[in-house]
């Protein structure tokens, strides 16, 4: 596989940026969130809530003829979602209520999902609402299988469903679509609830092409709103996951050591490996010891760094992290600036399934 190549679309992702388990419960029954199931990060306000990262989605169901969804953010892209159909695209929305009407009589579910990354920005849901005659019924309840995908544009579906691999900063935003990424699909196909915190561009402890030193992955994992300085996403009491599935180290060492960095090709390596002991020392502090993590590489051209490196993490580990490796036979890589196809995500979504099925998963 070819490296991706370094881009405006990348660069702006990373530099237009500003420079934290318990058991199972219902969200608080206030807000938007007493008629609403979602099982990202988001910052609960009562009449709407706040998040950044791609993939989120919200659930709801009515009784009518159609619903209004509210919504602020003109920075990313939604798919709506009725009776388990996609009935339309939201394109960096602003603020509006998007209207669905004209379908038949009687109960219906509905779900927005952020399709594209915008870190730089901090999106907006203010709830479902109902048609004259209509009404907003309580939410589905909470899936009891949990997955958190952790990772960087690969997990978030970067330019998925373009069909070329020459693509501009719009039309990476326009065919980024996290639903349709292997996080997303495998989730579903487990029936589980998911996460997707994705950063396209970040490493564990090097970013792609050594952009915006100083920062990492780390820096922003612990927030719900990526572009403020300091946020912590304060766990509600819902997000327990059984499993969580890490991808990172792909921008550590996809592309050479610049003259300036701080690095050697030995001494990134010990960087990448201390700081990766360190942030699975975090996810077993915070999920617990029946949590299982799995720790995934793929091929890194020119290199096997990223897939020595994480098996000898997972070799030093005695707490139920396993090593997963997606190879390359059968992918494509006909996504954006050479990342995974729709075609890809499919057929990574496929063998991840086939991985997961042989964890002695507790749910």
């Amino acid at each position: 596989m070819r490296p991706f190549r370094v881009t405006a679309v990348l660069a702006a992702l990373l530099s237009a940026t500003v420079l934290s388990g318990t058991a199972h419960a219902a969200h608080p029954s206030t807000g938007v969130l007493s008629t609403t199931h979602t099982a990202g990060r988001v910052q609960d306000g009562g009449h709407s809530v706040r998040y950044s990262w791609p993939g989120v989605y919200f659930e709801g169901r009515f009784r009518g003829t159609g619903v209004g969804i509210v919504l602020n953010d003109a920075d990313a892209d939604y798919d709506v979602q009725i009776d388990g159909a996609t009935v339309t695209t939201l394109v960096t929305p602003g603020r509006t209520t998007y209207w669905v009407r004209g379908l038949a009589k009687g109960v219906h579910s509905v779900r927005l999902v952020k399709r594209s990354e915008s870190p730089w920005a901090t999106s907006a849901f203010g709830g479902f609402v109902a048609v004259p005659g209509g009404a907003i019924l309580p939410g589905p309840p909470p899936r009891h299988r949990q997955i958190e995908f952790i990772g960087d544009s690969y997990t978030a579906g970067y330019g998925n469903v373009s069909d070329t691999r020459d693509c501009t900063t719009d039309q990476v935003n326009r065919t980024t679509n996290a639903d349709l990424g292997f996080a997303a699909l495998t989730a579903r196909r487990l029936s589980a609830d998911y996460q997707i915190n994705a950063f396209s561009g970040r490493g564990m402890v090097r970013n792609y092409n050594g952009i915006e030193p100083g920062t990492d992955f780390r820096t922003y994992y612990d927030r719900a709103l990526l572009n403020v300085e300091g946020d912590i996403w304060r766990n509600p009491g819902t997000w327990r996951p059984q499993l969580v599935v890490v991808g990172l180290g792909i921008n550590d060492f996809s592309t050479a050591i610049n003259p300036g960095e701080p690095w050697t090709p030995e001494s990134l390596v010990a960087a990448y490996r201390t700081a990766y002991h360190g942030f699975l020392d975090k996810l077993r502090a915070r999920y617990g010891p029946r949590t299982v993590i799995v720790v995934t590489a793929t091929h890194v051209s020119g290199t096997t760094a990223l897939a020595d490196a994480a098996q000898q993490i997972v070799r030093e580990r005695h707490d139920r992290v396993r090593y997963w490796y997606y190879a390359e036979t059968g992918l494509d890589y006909q996504g954006c600036h050479w990342h995974p196809s729709l075609h890809d995500h499919q057929i990574i979504a496929d063998r991840l399934g086939e991985f997961i099925t042989t964890l002695r998963l507790r749910w």
